[in-house]
Parts: structure tokens; C-alpha cells; sequence
């Protein structure tokens, strides 16, 4: 055992307990807390955890047309835990702390619905390749008090009945960062001490709004822990604080989004940048790589948006885009080129919202421009301003439609296999289903006396 697998052997082994977890196919840890005798199995032998727990649906429930719990009754795999993320749980109670898990099949190979062994095969494809890609990630998200306040299921810290006290917004202020700065504080300690780089934190477009910048790198897989482990620590601290942390894409219909924008370039076997050209444009094969992402985006949405609240981001005129299109240093296109600085030189891609599964949409973004760089795919013409290109593909903005893209899709059966394209979209209708037979208050308000 290497020196760093024994120091987190021993560090679990001195914990109360161990909080062991994988990703399921929402992105949402499931696990169990275990004694720390455990430690040991966790870096060799794994642990057992029902296969099907992957596949739950976001209320935590099998998904019957998946076909993984009851038609195989329902067995167990062995997960062994990422060594960098056992870490101390700073938000905890006493002395605990967590695993992130991945599973295995008894040959070794990647579990197939593991989200983080699907970026992980994209990842050795990159690798056979000659390729490496470094991503750099903005995540958004909201501090919201969960009480009912002002006649609102949630509202921020301190609205009033008249819902105008803490409805106030201080983008790119500093005000918000210090009426938060206990909670912030805690945040930023508690991912350091988990390795997890937050390079900037700025107050967003609503109330009570940040975005947080994670480090660029060159380590994709270790990014996605990075983003899946923040999400899960800013809900824990902002939880001792008596607030929420949500990364739902849209909270408040009034109010702005919560997105997560991911840049990437690739760099060859000598460290070098493949994208760099010049201040105006860059190399060909940015561009390659850019058709590929603009030509699988319809069938990926999915992965970008999987959840129902994930659609009410998208309207035109806004910075969530409803095309595929591209622009170089535009922000109303769904990707951005960026030459300013050619050294420097990448793609930002603004759809996903900050409620995707981190997993799934690097695996999409990034297997889909392997296939425009392997093709030499071209991107169309591009967006200026918010003149479109009139070649650029609808997006699906309809979560429905998004699923049905998502199932017929040969892009999405060669980067995430076709096995896991049928249970994912299995797990959505499921999803779709359930909303059906939910009736809103507002469809009562205006249909129930009047239609």
C-alpha cells in the first residue's frame, strides 16, 4: 500500500464512522455510514451496495422499466472507494468521515451505470488518442431560507411578508459575499481541506445568489469529484446555518437561473494546447471540436438538463441558450470561443444547469468533441450578437422532448453505450410519469372554476 493509501486507511480507521457513497444517475449520493473495521475494505476488496442503486429516480425509487432490481432480484456489486476524497467531514458532528465510491464488475471493468466510470471511458478514449482535455468549471447556485416566508415555499434570508426585504440584488457586489460570510467561510475552509480549488466566489443575478470558479485542470475526472463533492459540502454547511443550498436550475421563476458553465481546451502529449491560434481565431481543430459538440447538443440535452425545473432556464434572450449555436467571446451563444489570450485559448459550454449530473454532462461535452475532432466535423456559421446563425439546431426545451432526443440518438449510444441510454431514459419517463398525476395550484387557479 502506497504511503497516501495508508494515511487515508488510517485516517478512516480513527474516524466514529465512514459515510461511504456512490453518484447515482441524478447525481444524488446514496450510501451508508459504516464502522470504521470497514477501512481497510474500502482501498482492496470494496464493500457491497445493491447495483439498482444507481438507477433510482429522483425521488429515490427503482425504476421498474430499467430492468436492474426486480427482473435480476435486484444483487449486490462491490465498490471500493476514490482515495483523494476520503477526507474528514468538516460540517459533521465528532469525528467522520467520507468515500466517494465507484464500482466495479468482477473482471474490473467499469459498471455501466457508474457516472464516474462513464467519464471515465470517454477519458481513456482521449488517452488512446494522444489527448488530454483540462476543463475549468462555474457553478451556481442559491442560499435560500426554507421556511415558508412572505407566502413563498422558499424565499431568501430575511424576506418579509411584503416580499421585498432580501429580495434585493448586489450582483458582482461584495455586500451579499459579507452578509453571507460566516456560511462562505466555512464553504471555502471545508472544500480546501478536501483538495477541491475554489479559485473565485462572486455574488450572481439573484438574491442570494454565488457562482464559485473550480481550478482549471488538466485531471477531468478529478474536476467532476471536485464539482459532485462541492455540491454536497455547500448543502451540508449551509444546512448547520439553518439555510439551504439548491442548485435547482430555477428556483424562482422571477429571478435568474442557476447554471454551470464548462470550459475546456486539449492538450497533446508534449503539455501543448492543440487550440492555440491567434487573438482573432484559433487552430482548425478547435473549431472540429466545436462542430461535434454543436451537433450532438440536441440529442445530449438531457445530460445538460434532466430534470423538469431544468427547462424553465431556457427562454429566448436570455444567457440559457435554446439553439446550438456558437460565437467567439459571446455569451447569448450556447458556446463560447475564447482567443483573447491565445495561449489560452478554449470552448465555454453555457447549457448544462448546475442541477446536471457533473459525470454525465463532462462525459457529453467531451465525448461529442472527440467525435468532431476525429471528424473534422465543421460548426456551421456563427452567431454574432444575438444574431443567430440560421443553421444552428433547435434545442429540445421541452424535457419530453429531451428524452426522446436523448433515446434514438446514435452520438449518445457511442459515448455512453447503449445499455445506459435505455435505463437513463427509462429513469426520465419514470420521472415524467410521476409530474403527469401532480396537479400545480396554479393549473387549480386557472381551470378548475374557469375552462
Amino acid at each position: 500500500m502506497t504511503t497516501m493509501l495508508a494515511d487515508k486507511a488510517a485516517l478512516m480507521a480513527d474516524s466514529e464512522f465512514i459515510e461511504a457513497f456512490i453518484i447515482d444517475v441524478n447525481g444524488v449520493p446514496r450510501g451508508k455510514w459504516l464502522q470504521r473495521d470497514k477501512a481497510k475494505a474500502l482501498l482492496s476488496t470494496g464493500i457491497a451496495i445493491p447495483r439498482s442503486a444507481f438507477l433510482l429516480d429522483i425521488w429515490g425509487r427503482d425504476v421498474v422499466e430499467g430492468g436492474i432490481a426486480y427482473d435480476t432480484g435486484d444483487p449486490d456489486g462491490l465498490c471500493v472507494a476514490v482515495p483523494h476524497s476520503i477526507t474528514r467531514m468538516g460540517w459533521a458532528e465528532g469525528n467522520a468521515s467520507q468515500a466517494l465510491l465507484t464500482m466495479r464488475e468482477a473482471d474490473g471493468s467499469i459498471f455501466y451505470l457508474d457516472p464516474r466510470g462513464i467519464l471515465s471511458r470517454v477519458l481513456e478514449r482521449y488517452d488512446a488518442a494522444g489527448l488530454t482535455p483540462a476543463l475549468g468549471v462555474e457553478l451556481e447556485f442559491y442560499l435560500v431560507d426554507p421556511g415558508h416566508t412572505g407566502g413563498q415555499p422558499i424565499a431568501p434570508r430575511g424576506a418579509d411578508e411584503s416580499g421585498w426585504r432580501g429580495w434585493q440584488i448586489d450582483a458582482v457586489g461584495l455586500g451579499e459575499i459579507h452578509d453571507y460570510e460566516p456560511i462562505l467561510r466555512e464553504m471555502m475552509a471545508t472544500a480546501k481541506a478536501q483538495e477541491i480549488t475554489l479559485e473565485t466566489l462572486v455574488s450572481e443575478s439573484g438574491p442570494g445568489q454565488f457562482e464559485v470558479t473550480l481550478k482549471y485542470s488538466t485531471d477531468a475526472l478529478r474536476v467532476a469529484d471536485s464539482a459532485t463533492l462541492f455540491k454536497r459540502t455547500i448543502k451540508h454547511v449551509a444546512r448547520k446555518h439553518n439555510l439551504t443550498a439548491t442548485f435547482m436550475a430555477k428556483p424562482y421563476g422571477q429571478w435568474a437561473g442557476s447554471g454551470m458553465h464548462v470550459h475546456m481546451s486539449v492538450l497533446d502529449k508534449a503539455g501543448k494546447n492543440i487550440f492555440v491560434g491567434t487573438p482573432t481565431r484559433a487552430a482548425d481543430v478547435l473549431y472540429h471540436a466545436l462542430g461535434g459538440v454543436i451537433a450532438a447538443m440536441p440529442d445530449t440535452m438531457l445530460t445538460l438538463a434532466p430534470h423538469a425545473n431544468s427547462y424553465r432556464r431556457f427562454a429566448p434572450g436570455v444567457h440559457a441558450p435554446t439553439y446550438g449555436d456558437w460565437g467567439h467571446d459571446n455569451r447569448l451563444a450556447a458556446v463560447r470561443v475564447i482567443t483573447a489570450d491565445p495561449a489560452a485559448s478554449r470552448i465555454e459550454h453555457r447549457v448544462a444547469g448546475a442541477d446536471c449530473n457533473p459525470y454525465l454532462a463532462f462525459a457529453a461535452f467531451l465525448g461529442s468533441a472527440l467525435d468532431g475532432i476525429e471528424n473534422k466535423t465543421d460548426p456551421g456559421p456563427e452567431t454574432f450578437g444575438d444574431k443567430r446563425s440560421p443553421l444552428a439546431p433547435p434545442l429540445p426545451i421541452a424535457w419530453s422532448g429531451a428524452v426522446d432526443k436523448f433515446a434514438a440518438s446514435p452520438h449518445i449510444a457511442g459515448i455512453f453505450g447503449a445499455d445506459f441510454q435505455r435505463v437513463f431514459a427509462a429513469c426520465k419517463r419514470q420521472e415524467i410519469n410521476e409530474f403527469r398525476r401532480r396537479i400545480s395550484d396554479v393549473e387549480y387557479d386557472a381551470y378548475l372554476k374557469n375552462a
